[in-house]
C-alpha cells in the first residue's frame, strides 16, 4: 500500500535471466503485486522468477508462448492488474535500468489524484548526457519532439522511456487491445492518454546503463 492505494507493478521481462533477480530483489515494499510477464524467453527467465515467486508472495508470473514484443507484456500485465484491481499500474523493466527509488515519485501523484499518468524522464538529470550513449540520447530527443507532435502533450520530454505509473480510473478507459505492441509503446500510449484528457506530468528519474 502506498499512501492508502493498492500498488501493482508490471514487470515485462524477455530472456532476463541475469537481471531480473535483482530487479525483484529491489522491489520496495509498498507494492502488492509484481506482475512478471515472460515475453516467450528462451533462457531461464521464468524459471528464476518462479524461485522468487515461492519466496514472495506478490509475485505473479504470466508467460507468453510467443513472443508479443514489450507492448504486448505491458497490455498482459495491466489486464492483470485490472483483474487484480490494483489503484495504481507502474511498469518497471526486467533489465534493471529503473531504478526503483524513483518508484514512490512516479506512483505518488497517481495515488494522491494529481495525475492520471506518471512518466519517468531521464533527461532532467545533468547525468544524463554522461550516462546514456550518445547515439541514444539524440535519437529520443528527436523521437520525443515527434511525439509532442503527435499527442499534444507539448510539456512531456523523454519519451521513450516506459518507467510510468497509471491509475486504474484511466486505465479502464484505454483500449487496451489497440495499444501498439512493439518498442513504440510509450509513445502510442501518450497519444492515447490525450484522447481521453488524462493529466500527464514528467517526473524526473536516474537513468541506468
Amino acid at each position: 500500500m502506498f499512501e492508502g492505494k493498492q500498488i501493482g507493478v508490471v514487470v515485462p521481462a524477455h530472456n532476463e535471466e541475469a537481471l531480473i533477480g535483482r530487479v525483484l530483489e529491489t522491489m520496495p515494499s509498498f507494492v502488492d503485486r509484481i506482475i512478471v510477464v515472460d515475453d516467450a524467453s528462451t533462457d531461464r527467465t521464468a524459471e528464476v522468477v518462479e524461485g522468487y515467486r515461492r519466496r514472495d508472495g506478490r509475485i505473479v508470473l504470466v508467460r507468453h508462448e510467443r513472443n508479443r514484443g514489450v507492448g504486448g507484456a505491458i497490455v498482459t500485465g495491466y489486464k492483470r492488474a485490472l483483474q487484480e484491481g490494483m489503484d495504481v499500474v507502474a511498469v518497471m523493466a526486467g533489465d534493471g535500468q529503473m531504478d526503483p527509488a524513483d518508484l514512490p515519485a512516479l506512483v505518488g501523484p497517481v495515488a494522491r489524484g494529481e495525475l492520471d499518468y506518471a512518466k519517468g524522464n531521464r533527461l532532467f538529470s545533468g547525468e544524463s548526457w554522461r550516462m546514456i550513449p550518445h547515439t541514444r540520447y539524440l535519437g529520443n530527443a528527436l523521437l520525443s519532439l515527434l511525439t509532442k507532435i503527435a499527442s499534444g502533450y507539448w510539456h512531456v520530454a523523454d519519451s521513450q522511456t516506459g518507467y510510468t505509473a497509471i491509475s486504474l480510473e484511466t486505465l479502464k478507459k484505454l483500449d487496451l487491445d489497440k495499444i501498439y505492441k512493439r518498442y513504440g509503446v510509450p509513445n502510442d500510449l501518450l497519444v492515447k492518454l490525450n484522447c481521453v484528457n488524462a493529466r500527464v506530468r514528467d517526473i524526473p528519474v536516474r537513468p541506468i546503463y
